[in-house]
């Protein structure tokens, strides 16, 4: 049996395809299966170390952006989505997988296309609360539609309405649990007060970590802060945070770092009190395992469709407060992020409603379907 996975571009696209292929190896060995061949087909492979650990072989299929604004780069796109197209024919050919998991985003796109002249197999996943034009564009011909969020059927075509389920989005077993022990030893946290973890991503977000930075001299007289900045941004954040605490007595409650591996952000999400954090669909689905109540920040509508929906979608459950960039300011954020730290039943009730919103079998069901299909497109053959 062999099965694709494609889709990528960001972490929030990868690693769930990397959660449903830990899935995919878990059911592999509770059946005792012939180990199914796994395939990713995208641009670049992201995380070579983790498709190594998982035994997927990396297929280099170009693909173009087509941005949602003018910019003269959607032109080369289109062509390069084209010819990606072109390859992707000839490579699924060649290989032809059983079955395809689709997560969307641009890098899916030659692949699910090629899948569609092809008839292979084809089931996507969409992490946000409105699909993306990627997913629309393949909806068609999927077997099967996952979607993260609750009554979202709206955003889809009518006649695939049937074909849709609520399965939450996957998440790599590293992150299902948190274990707090000797968490404040190995983050050098060494009394009792409350956390605020700040987590911007592999990239990091220029204007969350403005705020932040702005917002320390409020919120560390009374709690710890744990800064994800992104690895580009980190320097900068660094060096302005050396000034603005310079001689501060709180200074050492300050911890930053460029970015935080999965055993790090598993310590520091162990010990956290409240995150703060843009409103990917992933994240969203790694605070609501955990149980953490969180403070979101969407990326604003004109530049990214996604996240100020999942953020009202999410915050609708009562495990999060959305604050609009528009509308922010440091002393808005320290003032949120010391309201729920400094009450314990505020706490307790948003982080009980991250917990019922939290789908942690998503990437299960979905590697048992794939197992299914693909079995049954193999014993055809």
């Amino acid at each position: 049996m062999k099965i694709a996975l494609t889709g990528g571009g960001s972490g929030g696209h990868f690693y769930p395809l990397i959660a449903v292929a830990e899935e995919i190896r878990a059911i592999e060995d509770e059946r005792h299966l012939v180990p199914p061949k796994l395939f990713y087909f995208a641009p670049s492979p992201y995380n070579k170390q983790a498709l190594f650990e998982n035994d997927i072989e990396f297929v280099r299929i170009p693909a173009g952006k087509v941005y949602r604004y003018f910019n003269i780069k959607t032109f080369t796109g289109i062509f390069v989505t084209l010819w990606g197209t072109l390859i992707a024919l000839w490579t699924l050919f060649r290989i032809y997988p059983d079955v395809i998991f689709s997560k969307g985003s641009f890098a899916s796109v030659p692949v699910t296309l090629a899948a569609r002249v092809l008839r292979i197999p084809l089931i996507i996943h969409d992490s946000d609360a409105k699909p993306g034009r990627a997913n629309l564009l393949a909806s068609k011909q999927a077997f099967r539609i996952a979607v993260s969020f609750p009554d979202t059927t709206k955003y889809w075509p009518e006649k695939v309405h049937a074909k849709i389920a609520y399965t939450g989005t996957p998440v790599r077993k590293a992150l299902h649990t948190l274990d707090g022990e000797g968490a404040r030893e190995y983050l050098n946290i060494k009394d009792n007060l409350p956390v605020v973890l700040v987590v911007t991503g592999s990239l990091g977000s220029q204007y969350v970590n403005q705020v932040v930075v702005d917002a320390l001299t409020t919120i560390l007289p009374k709690a710890h802060v744990i800064h994800q900045t992104g690895k580009n941004l980190f320097k900068g954040v660094k060096a302005r945070t050396g000034v603005i605490l310079h001689e501060k007595e709180y200074k050492d409650r300050y911890h930053v770092q460029p970015y935080l591996s999965a055993s790090a952000l598993q310590q520091a999400a162990s010990i956290a009190d409240v995150i703060i954090s843009r409103s990917g669909a992933t994240a969203l689905s790694e605070f609501a395992l955990w149980g953490k109540p969180s403070i979101l920040i969407p990326i604003p509508e004109k530049v990214s469709h996604d996240q100020r929906t999942n953020a009202y979608a999410y915050a609708k459950s009562g495990a999060a407060v959305v604050l609009e960039q528009e509308n922010m300011s440091p002393g808005i954020l320290a003032s949120q992020a010391l309201s729920i730290i400094s009450d314990n039943n505020k706490k307790l009730v948003m982080g009980s409603a991250a917990k019922h919103f939290a789908r942690p079998d998503a990437g299960k069901v979905i590697a048992e379907e794939l197992v299914r299909i693909g079995l049954e497109h193999d014993s055809k053959e």
